[in-house]
């Protein structure tokens, strides 16, 4: 197949390009659904992880992006970012290949020591070719597109995870339940169908035509000291490196503390998940049309709040003696977060796409990466290192109402290894938030001017904007006394 790029890109060019994308994501998420997420996690259980490997390999995927240089370097040697991206995202999904057949065929020495870097190798490559897919976007996708279209592309995305995780989770479940000696096997066949997944979708973006664009040829560490030296720029990395910092310092862990302190079923989880997926797929296209309309940081500066208060109501899941009232306490926090997220995700990557200079995208982006990359990883490994410290240590406040006849005990918060590292990851997030006032982008909106707007549009479309609008007022009352406390 000839993946040269081409000149110039005529409209029919550039209409097959972003269907083609789509299809790519779709198996890409397929890919990602089988071998992520809350399975990754099981599987790691199963083979029995600790804290610290746990974060390690909640911290890979992130970890991996300071290898981009490599992505750059190139792009700036060849020219050509279709091939790079093809090339190396085929040699990044082969090895789940070869993880799915370890325990089909050697399942007598299958370890996690031996999975992880099969994982780094897996992880390292697909980074070095999101590099160059990145930048490649950058140029395929027209601007004034970039909201809508990324938002479309990950609301199907999104629905095909839902459907393939629920299908999924029960198979497993059933699995662990009736031959409980089968499951590891169950997550090699996993690992093969996404390693053949991948495949397919790498041979669709090879299809997708690129527009030539050619990069000076200077020194590499000059090229990545240009965003350092964009004022605005460098306020954006200050952001979301606080940002990305806070949110993994906690997140990688909900799984954990799902299955380990509260002994659910990969259904529960799953059907927690979907709960968010739904709220994002729900949700993801009236950000995108926010984002293009106002700005991505105003839509940044609504969804993180929202974030931070799932945060909070994590400390309070497990209080209760009974299942039902922290499974529905769960599921209000998995749809909060699934709407926040939509429009966070979608918002990171779309300011960056917009803050980077056409003739520097990827030199613009890869930088992003690297330096975020750094606090990426290094949260969760400070979370598995942070819950190891807290095993064995708990805060209990309970509020206890004694009268001649009777006595009500009232749990209100009990904090342990894993939910002290969520109160972090909110104090953090507070931190963060305060940040992004810093940033500056073309066409931004005042914040509460725009909650207004999706108030009213949420209201005639979704008949559904009574608890995001109180979560958003509550975030303004938690924010003045974080700033009182502690600023």
């Amino acid at each position: 197949m000839n993946l040269k790029p081409q000149e110039v890109l005529t409209e029919q060019d550039v209409k097959k390009g972003l269907k083609l994308v789509i299809g790519d994501g779709l198996f890409s998420e397929t890919m990602t659904t089988l071998t992520g997420g809350a399975f990754i996690v099981a599987m790691a259980i199963l083979l029995g992880a600790n804290n610290l490997q746990l974060g390690l390999i909640a911290a890979l995927p992130t970890m991996v992006n300071m290898f981009q240089l490599i992505s750059i370097w190139l792009v700036r040697r060849f020219n050509n970012r279709r091939a790079i991206t093809v090339i190396c995202s085929l040699m990044a999904r082969f090895p789940l290949v070869i993880i799915g057949l370890l325990p089909l065929l050697l399942p007598g020495i299958v370890t996690i020591e031996l999975i992880i870097p099969i994982l780094f190798f897996y992880y390292l490559m697909g980074a070095i070719a999101g590099a160059s897919w990145n930048s490649w976007m950058k140029d395929l996708v027209p601007e004034k597109q970039l909201g809508a279209y990324f938002a479309k592309r990950s609301s199907l995305m999104q629905t095909m995870n839902v459907i393939l995780s629920l299908v999924l989770a029960l198979a497993v479940d059933y699995v662990r339940d009736y031959h409980p000696a089968f499951e590891l096997n169950a997550y090699g066949y996993m690992f093969i169908a996404a390693g053949i997944a991948g495949l397919l979708g790498t041979t669709i973006l090879a299809g997708t035509p690129e527009p030539q664009k050619y990069l000076p040829k200077e020194n590499i560490f000059r090229m990545l000291m240009r965003p350092l030296k964009d004022a605005n720029f460098r306020r954006l990395l200050v952001f979301n490196s606080a940002w990305v910092f806070a949110v993994n310092i906690a997140s990688p862990f909900f799984t954990v503390f799902m299955m380990k302190s509260m002994g659910l079923g990969l259904s529960y989880i799953i059907g927690l998940t979907i709960i968010s997926q739904i709220s994002s797929i729900l949700t993801i296209r009236l950000w995108g049309r926010f984002a293009d309309r106002y700005s991505n940081k105003t839509i940044i500066a609504i969804g993180a709040p929202l974030y931070i208060l799932c945060l909070v109501g994590w400390c309070f899941v497990g209080i209760y003696t009974q299942l039902w009232p922290n499974l529905l306490l769960l599921a209000v926090i998995h749809l909060v977060m699934g709407f926040a997220n939509a429009g966070i995700n979608l918002s990171l990557t779309n300011i960056g796409l917009k803050l980077a200079p056409t003739a520097d995208a990827i030199v613009y982006l890869s930088s992003k990466n690297i330096i975020t990359a750094i606090f990426s990883a290094l949260a969760p490994l400070l979370g598995g290192i942070l819950a190891d410290y807290f095993t064995g240590r708990h805060l209990k406040i309970d509020a206890e109402w004694g009268g001649p006849r009777w006595t009500k005990t009232l749990h209100i918060i009990e904090l342990h290894e894993w939910n002290f590292l969520f109160l972090f990851g909110a104090l953090l997030g507070l931190i963060a938030v305060e940040q992004l006032t810093r940033v500056k982008e073309t066409g931004e909106v005042e914040k509460d001017y725009v909650v207004r707007i999706m108030r009213s549009t949420m209201r005639n479309n979704l008949k559904n904007n009574f608890l995001t609008g109180s979560l958003m007022n509550g975030y303004s009352q938690l924010k003045s006394v974080f700033r009182r406390r502690f600023l």
